[in-house]
């Protein structure tokens, strides 16, 4: 992960300001004179002249090691991160030593350790790194203070533990406290910057994936309205022309030997055609006018039923329960659409292919759900050889569409059975 990369990202700049500024304090840190001793009344030795103190090119060298090394932060497994992070500290103990022990040096340089490694890991990698430094931080106070006694031996134990561990205890107590809010607040703060980043990351990612998914239903969307323009072309308008053609055939059948018969045929043919050209424009029009045209499902289902009866010759026993006797509450209009349809479709099947005389329709409503069987004893097929047909595959895919379920049989001699089951819609 590069330094550049986290500029671009507005969360880390702030947390980039704060590692300069920290930089710099260790900088004046290491450039400033050290802490004067106490008052001469304790016993102190006179500290040598300013002068005599030598420039602290080592502690300056390491604050730049380690501000260099903050320019490429490691991205690779957990044991290179570990490493970057132990040499850092190793940088602030050395900086200290070359520095003349100065402790706002230490305190500066701890923090920056810190906040890269808030960066690199987690929460349980952050509060580890955390307490480390704590726990260094601790180490350099008791380091300073044994130092300290040390140094200044000649005084007499009673004025040592009258007044000199006194404040030299609280001075740690205090910093101590000081540096364990630090490094609360700057766990604090980085991790509410991270979490920033990562919901503003999500965020993005999830627009991504809503832009896709939004494309994605467009075009299914589309797909299922070209799916469902094609058929209605092949319910309504291939419906009429099968007629079309029946009625064309017989025509030119008995063209030479009755002509009365013929010209009938010929002016059914007509009307079909007028029918099926009406269709066409219907369809053009997005197909906004529903199929049953005003009337009811009954007196449609009885009207396509009587023009079948009239082109094929083909008897036709129908039965419907409940399509009338509840007149308050009749069948959703999505149902009656897709019952004519179906009902359509299977009457041209049967037109096109049975080789029928005798066609069952029985269909049946209740509060639960509405169900529908078409039964003819015409020739029969095999479903398995026969799943390519648009017009079983659309009635399948309306009645699906509705959460029913669509069931074909039939064998070849033995006809053709269509049954479908359609939940009640309120």
């Amino acid at each position: 992960m590069l330094k550049n990369e986290l500029w671009r990202d507005r969360s880390f700049r702030l947390l980039l300001y704060l590692e300069w500024i920290l930089l710099g304090i260790a900088l004046i840190a290491a450039l400033s004179p050290q802490n004067l001793p106490p008052p001469h009344r304790l016993g102190w030795q006179t500290p040598p002249p300013l002068r005599s103190r030598p420039f602290p090119i080592g502690a300056i060298g390491c604050i730049g090691l380690l501000g260099l090394l903050g320019l490429r932060l490691p991205t690779g497994g957990r044991l290179q991160k570990i490493l970057y992070v132990a040499l850092g500290f190793g940088l602030c103990w050395l900086a200290i030593f070359l520095g003349g022990r100065r402790e706002s040096l230490f305190f500066a340089l701890l923090l920056i350790v810190v906040i890269r490694a808030c960066i690199l890991f987690p929460w349980p990698g952050r509060l580890t790194v955390a307490l480390c430094a704590y726990g260094f931080f601790i180490l350099r106070l008791i380091l300073r203070i044994y130092w300290v006694i040390q140094r200044h031996n000649t005084i007499r134990p009673g004025e040592i533990a009258s007044e000199w561990l006194r404040i030299a205890f609280g001075f740690a107590i205090n910093s101590a406290l000081l540096f364990g809010l630090v490094l609360a607040f700057v766990l604090l703060m980085v991790g509410s910057l991270l979490s920033e980043r990562q919901s503003r990351q999500a965020l993005t990612s999830a627009n991504d994936r809503l832009r896709k998914y939004s494309l994605l239903i467009e075009n299914q969307a589309t797909l299922q309205e070209r799916t469902r323009i094609a058929r209605e072309m092949h319910d309504s308008v291939g419906h009429s022309l099968t007629a079309q053609s029946i009625q064309l055939e017989n025509a030119a059948l008995y063209f030479a030997q009755n002509p009365e018969k013929a010209r009938y045929h010929l002016t059914e043919a007509q009307r079909l055609n007028k029918e099926a050209l009406t269709d066409v424009r219907q369809s053009v029009a997005s197909l906004r006018n529903p199929p049953l045209q005003g009337r009811s499902l009954d007196l449609a289902l009885k009207k396509l039923i009587r023009e079948f009866q009239q082109t094929t010759q083909i008897e036709v026993i129908s039965q419907c329960r409940g399509l009338v006797s509840k007149p308050s509450k009749p069948l959703h209009p999505e149902i009656q659409t897709v019952l004519y349809r179906v009902v359509q479709e299977a009457l041209t099947n049967i037109t096109k292919h049975s080789q029928a005389d005798r066609v069952e329709l029985e269909i049946s409503s209740s509060a639960i759900a509405i169900d529908l069987e078409i039964k003819d004893n015409g020739t029969g097929f095999e479903p398995c050889e026969n799943t390519t047909g648009f017009g079983l595959q659309g009635m399948q895919e309306r009645v699906e569409a509705l959460g029913g379920r669509f069931s074909l049989h039939s064998q070849p001699g033995l006809g053709c059975q269509i049954c479908i089951n359609i939940p009640a819609i309120g």
